[in-house]
């Protein structure tokens, strides 16, 4: 690499990455503010609050690169407009085209950065998160690769998933005795939560221990009377946004398989594939808005600007999640609109930036 891209895509970087420990610091402290009320609940300490705090990191990682992009693109490029090193940069030949692949490569290597994130860190990081505090609070409950174990009364429970309507799959369920020995055994295919709360079982298979012998019942349906609160379950809901592009694809012909409403996930799908995009794109825009040299208008004002426009974006994909949930608005669309509009508006500046 020449000494001047080699240099442009370090001061680029480290500014970057200034602005995402400041944006990871600002969360940060958003997630112990509201986990401070949840603070000795079971066995949920201070310790193991920041430790769910933490392991909350990767996630925002992921949904700030693009954000911390702009703002360290916007920064590195206004320092250098301000001390005259781009006006020397381009009169020593390199044009704004020859900038732009500058900033494309600065772009790809986060947009790398955040495939990473998306598909590997954040998603075991948060689940790990979810499960390590709703064992800590309840105390009663394991999960795992097996899905949620749960402890009631003399009875152990195992439920392997919950569908998006809160259809209960795959139950098992271990009865004992006061010696706590071995009495019954339930499989259930899948089981609905009543208002009440108990669960409608069916398609149960029952296994009866009697002394020497084991005797089987079958069932169409069953009423189940438990205590298990309906928020202990909730670990079990898979949030599209946390999951990767592989997880996202299975899950989704699962719950088709099952006649689920798959439109958030396909959505997830669909933003996870342009996300990455992002911050190719917010590297273009961070160009847009800096003033080539410090006589082109008020530099403040302009980097005040784009971090706003940053935030848009930000706060954008959300938005158009929601309403494409809410009109009906094809995923594929709402998931590439953002990121297409932007990237139009850079190259429109830019090129107006090159007509002055």
């Amino acid at each position: 690499m020449k000494l001047i891209p080699r240099y442009l895509i370090t001061q680029l970087s480290v500014m970057t990455l200034y602005a995402l420990l400041a944006l990871l610091a600002l969360y940060s402290f958003f997630d112990v503010m509201n986990e401070i009320g949840d603070v000795g609940k079971g066995s949920y300490t201070t310790a193991k609050m920041l430790q769910y705090t933490l392991l909350l990191v990767p996630a925002h990682i992921y949904e700030l690169m693009p954000l911390a992009v702009l703002i360290g693109g916007l920064l590195a490029l206004s320092q250098l407009a301000a001390r005259s090193e781009l006006t020397v940069i381009k009169t020593s030949g390199m044009s704004t085209g020859d900038i732009i692949r500058i900033l494309l490569g600065f772009g790809l290597i986060f947009a790398a950065l955040t495939v990473f994130t998306g598909e590997w860190a954040a998603p075991a990081a948060s689940r790990y998160a979810a499960n390590m505090k709703a064992g800590a609070i309840e105390g009663k409950i394991s999960t795992g690769n097996g899905g949620l174990w749960v402890k009631e009364q003399r009875d152990i429970i195992n439920i392997k998933e919950m569908l998006p309507d809160r259809t209960l799959r795959d139950i098992t369920i271990f009865q004992h005795n006061d010696n706590f020995q071995l009495t019954a055994q339930w499989r259930a295919d899948s089981a609905v939560v009543q208002p009440d709360g108990s669960w409608q079982l069916k398609n149960i298979r029952r296994s009866l221990l009697e002394g020497d012998r084991v005797k089987v019942e079958t069932r169409a349906e069953e009423t189940l009377r438990t205590h298990i609160k309906s928020n202990l379950l909730d670990v079990l809901l898979v949030d599209p946004g946390q999951m990767s592009l592989a997880s996202l694809n299975s899950y989704i012909k699962h719950l088709e398989a099952n006649n689920q409403e798959v439109q958030a996930y396909w959505i997830a799908w669909w933003r996870k594939l342009f996300y990455p995009v992002a911050a190719v794109v917010m590297a273009f825009v961070a160009l847009a808005f800096t003033p080539q040299s410090t006589r082109q208008g008020n530099m403040g004002l302009k980097l005040f600007f784009g971090i706003c426009l940053g935030l848009a974006f930000h706060f954008a994909g959300r938005l158009f999640s929601f309403t494409s949930q809410l009109y009906g608005i094809p995923p594929l669309l709402a998931a590439a609109l953002p990121t297409t509009l932007f990237a139009i508006l850079a190259i429109w500046l830019i090129r107006k930036q090159e007509q002055r």
